[in-house]
């Protein structure tokens, strides 16, 4: 059985992508859950990790880390990872990579923190663009391949990567037109997705950098974790 390496899931939206892609198509696999916290460091994840960083899937004695990787790793060995039509899982594709490696500021300026509601202090050009590209992304996918899903009926890698958007629309209130409001709702209201976010609430841990982030470019309206 597979072993993914995830952290705390308040926070970590790259660990969300194979977490949640997992969980949807019904890979099994073993869970396991290092923290950020004060006391941990890069050196602690790369007793599990090459790169210190997570997710990391383990299968066996190999090593398969980074998101995108995890990914192309699970593809080749079930069906289902990335949409059958050759049309629909090229764009898929591209859709994924574009967010793998692009939208540097809402990923910055909106950092993942699925237990709080917050408002941004402001909404720089650079962030609005993003909104902007984001919206025209996800109505071309939902137009082109008819929905409820990015590629289609079925939900599949895309949608994993874009899976920690939906928990950052949600806690900055963020709102981007009908379509896209309402493929963020169904996102979020998966079952593993509850599962995630279920867990988050309920997690002790609290990293302080991450926080002060936060605390930098919005004002808080509501924590709803458990005391820490």
């Amino acid at each position: 059985m597979y072993t993914l390496y995830i952290a705390n899931k308040n926070y970590s939206s790259w660990s969300l992508r194979a977490w949640v892609l997992m969980r949807t198509l019904a890979i099994p696999f073993e869970e396991r859950l290092e923290p950020f916290t004060a006391a941990t460091t890069t050196e602690h994840f790369r007793r599990f990790s090459p790169t210190g960083k997570v997710p990391c899937l383990h299968d066996g004695v190999l090593r398969v880390w980074d998101s995108l990787a995890i990914v192309e790793y699970l593809a080749e060995r079930h069906p289902g990872v990335w949409p059958a039509d050759p049309v629909a899982r090229a764009w898929a594709r591209s859709a994924a990579a574009e967010m793998h490696a692009g939208f540097a500021t809402l990923r910055n300026i909106c950092s993942m923190t699925c237990g709080q509601r917050v408002v941004l202090r402001e909404r720089p050009a650079a962030l609005e663009s993003e909104f902007g590209r984001l919206r025209e992304l996800w109505q071309e996918g939902l137009r082109h391949f008819a929905g409820p899903w990015l590629a289609g009926s079925a939900f599949t890698a895309v949608d994993a990567f874009f899976a920690p958007v939906a928990f950052r629309l949600q806690t900055y209130g963020i709102r981007l037109d009908p379509a896209c409001d309402a493929y963020a709702a169904r996102l979020l209201q998966l079952p593993a997705m509850r599962d995630w976010y279920a867990a988050a609430l309920i997690e002790p841990w609290r990293d302080h950098d991450h926080e002060r982030d936060i605390s930098a470019v919005a004002a808080h309206i509501e924590d709803l974790r458990q005391s820490s």
